[in-house]
């Protein structure tokens, strides 16, 4: 089996580090682009890091993962409580997915109680900030039977 993992983070994480920091931590896109980096150096794993604001942008980086990648870490940003079409995306492309989110959705507004993505993810981890990342890496690589 291929060790590649896509990473896809979704809108307004480009800015991160000054968007909201009391919610989303002081951390840059590219600060945990290379926690991952050095993360995925340590389980010999490639990985790819992408960031669109555009849902069809994350729906063919999903469609195009089939094949190529064992599995994707999807930070979804709020597409994660609007979007059927990632949902239908994710349920099409075969390729396992864990959910990601900086924040404990769970203890925010009503509506991000709400995931889409959820039903069709292998799983979510959301709460603990940019260390969700490697934890995420972790899960994925634990759930394809290739631990860490």
């Amino acid at each position: 089996m291929t060790r590649a993992i896509l990473i896809l983070n979704g809108p307004n994480l480009n800015l991160l580090g000054t968007r909201q920091p009391e919610i989303y931590g002081p951390t840059t896109l590219a600060d945990i682009e290379a926690l991952c980096a050095d993360k995925a150096k340590a389980l010999n794993v490639s990985l790819d890091f992408q960031q669109s604001n555009h849902e069809g942008a994350l729906i063919d980086a999903i469609h195009e993962a089939r094949g190529k990648y064992a599995g994707i870490i999807l930070n979804a940003g709020a597409f994660t409580h609007t979007s059927v079409a990632l949902m239908d995306a994710i349920s099409s492309a075969m390729v396992p997915v864990v959910e990601l989110h900086l924040s404990n959705i769970h203890a925010r507004e009503e509506f991000r109680k709400t995931s889409f993505i959820a039903p069709v993810a292998i799983g979510q981890i959301c709460g603990f900030g940019a260390a969700g990342y490697p934890l995420a890496m972790d899960a994925l690589l634990s759930y394809l039977g290739e631990g860490s």
